[in-house]
């Protein structure tokens, strides 16, 4: 990195974490005020016995908070997190995570749109055409993901194609050692993918790596006319990178790997090369959403540049205020780079991968 591209890149960082401060005072005073504020939050900080909108006056202030537990959007009644601004409006419903039980719960009315139209104008508009069809390969029902990637398709000109596929039912044949039946579902999802890629003209692809190899089986993806594949896992290796890249894909399609949920959205991955050893550094959409990697020891400190952590996640919109919340995975700390002045999250995996086996179904 040149003299000059190091001090641009200081610039940039050190404006994009006065906006983020900005943002996050705007942010804590609207979901804190009587006037705009959701019930759970003014109620929240009656008890914690400090003035939220007085007092956090910056991003680091966050760290007053304690961290966002996920069983509050199992047990909380929808209607406890609705901004008042949008009281009488209905609102979506979308799920993350779980096997079984009550699965967490994150209402919504824009912010899964403004989030993919954000992400449309990262695409390469050779490799993801507009006005192309789309085929979203991936987890359904009441997923914020369906709606998003059919959403993209619309922004950018196409149609979208769908298969069903409930993610918790394969978690839970997977944790029952039925591997065989969920090989079966896997191979069921795919043959449905293989046969809409044969009979309807789609250029780009939306899905997950376990997914987009068992496809591969069924169907040359380029040759199908997959032009962009945009894919979203938990878990993408380098060695699965490369392997997906070259062997999968031919180097024929563009591959666009994004780090996204319900919760946060997505984080976009910059743009992948050999001399980069296949790694993938993803950077949250800032000031929407901040990722941090912290010591899994003492979360209030932040880990070094190259240095692994647990991934903190805080989600900053007018309709969802979520500080500190800790996510399931870890990640390398990385630096700034190019078009995204703030940190970003390398190599993500399941927290705890190397000590224990995580069940990551057909993601």
């Amino acid at each position: 990195m040149s003299v000059e591209t190091e001090v641009a890149l200081g610039e940039a960082a050190r404006t994009a974490a006065e906006q983020l401060d900005a943002h996050v005072r705007e942010i804590v005073r609207w979901h804190f005020s009587p006037e705009t504020g959701c019930p759970f939050w003014i109620d929240w900080a009656k008890q914690a016995g400090w003035d939220p909108v007085a007092e956090v006056r910056s991003y680091a202030d966050l760290r007053r908070f304690p961290h966002f537990q996920d069983e509050w959007l199992r047990d909380e009644p929808n209607e406890r997190w609705i901004p008042r601004t949008y009281t009488g409006r209905p609102f979506y419903v979308f799920e993350t995570g779980g096997t079984t039980g009550m699965p967490k719960q994150r209402i919504g009315w824009e912010d899964h749109l403004r989030d993919y139209e954000e992400f449309s104008e990262t695409l390469d508009e050779a490799s993801f055409p507009r006005g192309a069809n789309w085929l979203m390969l991936g987890p359904t029902g009441p997923r914020r993901l369906r709606l998003a990637i059919e959403h993209l398709a619309h922004v950018r000109g196409g149609s979208c194609y769908h298969v069903d596929l409930d993610p918790r039912w394969v978690k839970r044949l997977i944790a029952e050692k039925d591997f065989e039946t969920a090989k079966r579902y896997k191979k069921h999802v795919v043959e449905q993918g293989a046969a809409l890629l044969k009979n309807r003209k789609i250029a780009c692809l939306f899905t997950t790596p376990l997914l987009l190899e068992a496809l591969d089986e069924f169907v040359t993806v380029p040759d199908a006319g997959i032009k962009g594949v945009f894919c979203g896992g938990t878990q993408m290796t380098p060695q699965t990178v490369r392997f997906l890249v070259e062997e999968v894909l031919d180097n024929r399609a563009q591959f666009v790997p994004t780090y996204g949920n319900t919760l946060m959205g997505l984080a976009c991955s910059r743009p992948l090369t050999p001399q980069d050893d296949w790694s993938i550094t993803y950077h949250a959409p800032q000031p929407r959403a901040v990722l941090r990697v912290v010591d899994p020891e003492n979360t209030d400190r932040t880990v070094g540049y190259g240095e692994w952590g647990r991934v903190e996640l805080s989600t900053l919109t007018r309709e969802f205020f979520m500080p500190r919340f800790l996510e399931r995975d870890e990640a390398i700390r990385r630096e700034p780079w190019g078009r995204f002045p703030w940190d970003g999250v390398g190599e993500v995996r399941p927290f705890g991968a190397l000590e224990q086996k995580t069940i990551e179904g057909v993601y």
